[in-house]
């Protein structure tokens, strides 16, 4: 039995409490991921695990032993940094979660270079916008843009900031008399983006409320809608840049205050990062330094 990999497959079965999920996850069986942890129970003397149709619960034993094996790897993780650290050759694998849209504009240029410099680190890159816990899904690395603190269960290192834009199209506006004022937006067409903490509450000045028939989960598909003179938008600046640029969109209401986007490098607290991480992070926040790459569009 490799009982190290055995001790792997129960952390994660205590994370994602499911067989299936970590067998997806490792490619594997559903059936070899269960023999595997039955033959180290077998080994221990101990039940690990309370086994059910529905879910799995650890037991007494299991939940301090579950601690121990946290420990365990993220020593031999500590142990195989310093060898990396030693040889100034980053390796391995980072599985990073972003946000969809910065995904597929700033950061695909930036991850493109990121490859080249470093081609013996391996990227499992998950573009998703829907808030999820990062240690219960593995990832070694989440970009979050947001405008509130983040969460403390994690080290949040700013990166960079964004600014939103107040965005309408000219035939919009022409079809639908000019916005001069926050106020103005309550009698407009404006779109909601699903995962915005604000939720229909526009952080425009004092605030205001929004409405309008259409909610989407991504703003670049927002844009599109924009772009086709239907409604109003109010959009991360590196998601409607190159439609301002090109003057598919105008922004309205510039003088208006608002808050600023701050992107966040999010990673579980421990007390060596991994060459690999630690690379990435200040290769993220070095690159986002040079206005350069912030004035290119996708």
């Amino acid at each position: 039995m490799d009982k190290l990999r055995a001790i792997q497959l129960f952390v994660r079965l205590a994370d994602l409490g499911s067989f299936t999920k970590v067998a997806d996850e490792v490619g594997s069986s559903k059936s070899m991921i269960s023999k595997e942890v039955s033959r180290l129970e077998e080994s221990l003397g101990a039940r690990l695990l309370h086994r059910s149709t529905r879910n799995l619960q650890l037991t007494p034993v299991g939940e301090g032993y579950l601690q121990h094996c946290r420990e365990i790897l993220i020593k031999l993780s500590d142990a195989e940094s310093y060898i990396q650290t030693v040889q100034q050759q980053p390796k391995g694998k980072l599985r990073i979660n972003a946000p969809m849209a910065l995904g597929v504009t700033d950061l695909s240029r930036l991850f493109a270079e990121f490859m080249r410099q470093y081609p013996e680190i391996e990227l499992d890159i998950h573009l998703d916008d829907e808030p999820i816990d990062l240690i219960e899904q593995g990832f070694d690395l989440g970009f979050r843009a947001s405008s509130r603190p983040v969460d403390s269960a994690y080290i949040g290192k700013p990166l960079t900031s964004f600014s939103y834009r107040v965005c309408a199209s000219p035939s919009y506006l022409a079809r639908r008399g000019p916005i001069n004022t926050p106020n103005d937006l309550a009698d407009h067409n404006c779109y909601i983006y699903s995962y915005f903490q604000g939720k229909q509450n526009w952080p425009l000045a004092e605030g205001i409320r929004v409405k309008g028939n259409l909610k989407a989960n991504n703003t670049i598909f927002m844009m599109e809608a924009i772009k086709a003179g239907l409604g109003v938008g109010f959009i991360p600046d590196f998601v409607c840049r190159p439609m301002l640029e090109q003057g598919d969109v105008v922004e309205i209401l510039k003088d208006v205050d608002r808050p600023k986007l701050t992107l966040y490098a999010l990673y579980p607290a421990r007390h060596h990062l991994p060459p690999a991480l630690r690379r990435c992070v200040d290769f993220v926040q070095d690159w986002f330094l040079n206005p350069n790459n912030r004035s290119q569009t996708s």
